[in-house]
């Protein structure tokens, strides 16, 4: 049995039950349904392209459309009728914010007898930066910056962006004269609208007071604008980010099309009909990624060792985000790392992995995958990687301390060593992580 071959099958199939190419084409209008004004098309994320490109397939030349999208760099395709504008993700950049402006400006400038397709896709939070006035880029890179070193949750981030966006939060829905449908890919657990891009055609529950909170609690040394432009509105001198109910939301629908969880089936399917039986764990796991390993160690040592809950061979599947906290607080805080980045290579997805095979040190029969489903595991070339039960002990033939480098955050260099990364380049999807170990 092919213990690597199997792994990145079932990374395939949960990738293709996500491809914006097969999904997409399903949620569209007719063009004879399309409303007798223009179309404006404008996306937003990892899948933005792509998404764009199964629109251009669909409609062909059928529909009286143009429009913009906005990926990540490399996430681009070529299109004929829809602009693709690539930008800078995790940190927004200049291209960015000049892009979000200009989708900005052509959605307002549609009536009601237009028709807005928002092609919605995780990684749109960064790529969609249009700070408010009083806020500048920096300031917002800064925050980003230091909410992501600390471990926040995405909602967290998304919380404090939205409330310095002019566009996200569901203003940009809120800017359109036109009826709006949103196709979603989500990227979030929950897969809520208003979390995916930071929603900039949903509702937003979330309030100033919140993105303050969450600051705090964070201790994030916020720039000065940013704190008035956030005291301001938890005073009621700013304006809210559009709430639930509000009337800007009648001609507006937002449609989840594609989940972690139908990508967790697609992969479970795949194991089935391999003969190996598969269960899937939950497709909204959060934590510490070293922390979450150590606790799906504990099982797989209890299916090793008793047979319970479930009989080897099993194939855990599971997704979600789980977080590397590199400064030092209450939610990050650990021995030995400082409050700044020790300057060690990794995303969440090889972090998981190395703790989860320092865990398993010595259990025979396990295999294990963990990847980001777009291709790339924080800001390096891999998605993720792949271990194995001698993982451990191929590393320390070679003179190299696994724990050193789950230590410095340099969980990367572990599997580059084994020739472990899994390179898929850009899979111009996103629905999150996806895990798998299998116990045999």
């Amino acid at each position: 049995m092919d213990h690597r071959k199997l792994l990145l099958n079932s990374f395939n199939a949960a990738i293709a039950a996500a491809d914006p190419l097969r999904i997409v084409p399903r949620h569209l209008p007719t063009p004879l349904k399309l409303p007798k004004g223009r179309t404006l098309v404008i996306g937003v994320g990892k899948a933005a392209a792509a998404m764009a490109l199964a629109v251009e397939n669909h409609w062909q030349k059928d529909a009286v459309m143009n429009g913009i999208v906005l990926t990540r760099y490399g996430h681009g395709v070529p299109l004929e009728r829809i602009k693709v504008i690539e930008a800078g993700h995790p940190l927004p950049d200049a291209h960015g914010e000049q892009a979000a402006r200009d989708i900005l400006g052509e959605v307002k400038k549609l009536g009601a007898d237009d028709f807005l397709l928002c092609l919605v896709s995780g990684g749109g939070s960064s790529l969609l930066s249009l700070p408010v006035a009083g806020v500048s880029l920096n300031d917002l890179r800064n925050v980003t910056q230091e909410l992501l070193r600390c471990g926040a949750a995405i909602q967290e981030i998304n919380t404090v962006r939205k409330h310095l966006s002019a566009i996200q939060g569901g203003r940009l829905a809120a800017s359109c004269r036109a009826p709006v449908l949103a196709l979603i890919i989500s990227d979030v657990t929950g897969d809520d609208p208003t979390h995916v891009a930071s929603g900039p055609c949903a509702p937003d529950p979330s309030t100033y007071s919140d993105a303050l909170e969450i600051l705090e609690r964070y201790r994030i040394n916020a720039p000065a604008a940013v704190l008035e432009i956030l005291l301001a509105g938890a005073d009621g001198k700013r304006d809210e980010t559009p709430k639930p109910g509000d009337a800007v939301f009648r001609n507006v629908e937002n449609r989840v099309i594609a989940t972690a969880h139908d990508s967790l089936l697609a992969a479970a399917k795949y194991f089935h009909e391999q003969g190996i039986p598969a269960t899937i764990l939950g497709d909204a796991i959060t934590g510490e990624s070293r922390d979450v390993a150590k606790i799906f160690a504990a099982l797989v040592r209890e299916i090793r060792q008793y047979g319970q809950p479930w009989k080897p061979p099993v194939a855990l599947i599971s997704g979600g985000e789980t977080t590397v906290a590199l400064c030092g607080n209450d939610h990050g805080e650990r021995s030995g790392v400082s409050g700044t980045n020790p300057g060690g290579r990794g995303g969440r997805n090889t972090e998981f992995l190395l703790s989860l095979a320092i865990e398993l040190t010595g259990v025979a029969g396990i295999h294990a995958l963990a990847c980001d489903t777009d291709g790339i595991d924080g800001s390096e070339s891999n998605a993720g990687a792949i271990m194995a039960s001698d993982s451990i002990h191929r590393v320390k033939q070679m003179g190299i301390s696994a724990q050193a480098l789950l230590a410095s955050h340099n969980a990367y260099t572990f599997f580059e060593q084994l020739d472990d990364l899994v390179l898929t380049g850009p899979t111009r999807t996103n629905v999150n992580d996806y895990r798998v170990i299998l116990v045999l």
